[in-house]
């Protein structure tokens, strides 16, 4: 599991310490917002923001789209406002993280629907900024490589929400081994024998 030190110390490859210490700073703030809270496997959650952060660095992210990582569940988990994550962070990463989000709490009443309607709505995302869709596909690729803490029902539905909606978009986007590792995952998922 990265730490904040060792993904900083990633961060120096193509970062400024300004942006850096911005990372750093997102990463406190959540960690104190989440104080308290765990995931289902147990562990801090703020060990789930990180990691998402992680998975972006890799992609060689930049600096708000990290903080945005970091910060992705904040308003929805936290109850801490948007125009006090604005207040602390700026507009930029706030409407990242707002993004964000709105592409977590899309339900649907059918199949079809939900395809078409996600599609949609991604895709809007998209046109008003592409990282709102790359800090979600970091965030349901840490969620699928942390499946094993939840309930056969449930990573069954999200491995087959991941295979109809996220890993297509991943591939739209050319991110072919984030597709590869989610499409593995999810089939893990789904059918464990």
């Amino acid at each position: 599991m990265p730490t904040i030190d060792a993904l900083s110390g990633h961060l120096n490859d193509y970062l400024d310490l300004e942006q850096i210490r911005d990372v750093r700073r997102a990463y406190f703030y959540a960690e104190q917002a989440h104080d308290g809270q765990r995931r289902k496997s147990g562990e801090p959650y703020v060990t789930h923001p990180l990691a998402v952060a992680d998975i972006l660095t890799n992609m060689r992210m930049d600096h708000q789209s990290l903080m945005a990582a970091m910060l992705h569940d904040v308003i929805e988990d936290t109850g801490i406002p948007k125009v006090a994550l604005a207040e602390q962070f700026g507009d930029v990463v706030t409407e990242l993280v707002d993004g964000v989000s709105k592409l977590t709490h899309i339900k649907f009443e059918s199949k079809e629907e939900q395809q078409a309607e996600n599609f949609q709505k991604m895709i809007l995302a998209m046109a008003k900024d592409i990282r709102v869709m790359l800090v979600k596909l970091a965030d349901r690729l840490h969620n699928l490589r942390t499946l094993d803490a939840l309930r056969p029902d449930k990573r069954r539905r999200i491995g087959r929400e991941t295979l109809d909606i996220y890993a297509p978009v991943a591939h739209r986007l050319g991110l072919n081994s984030i597709r590869i590792e989610m499409e593995e995952l999810c089939f893990d998922a789904m059918y464990p024998m």
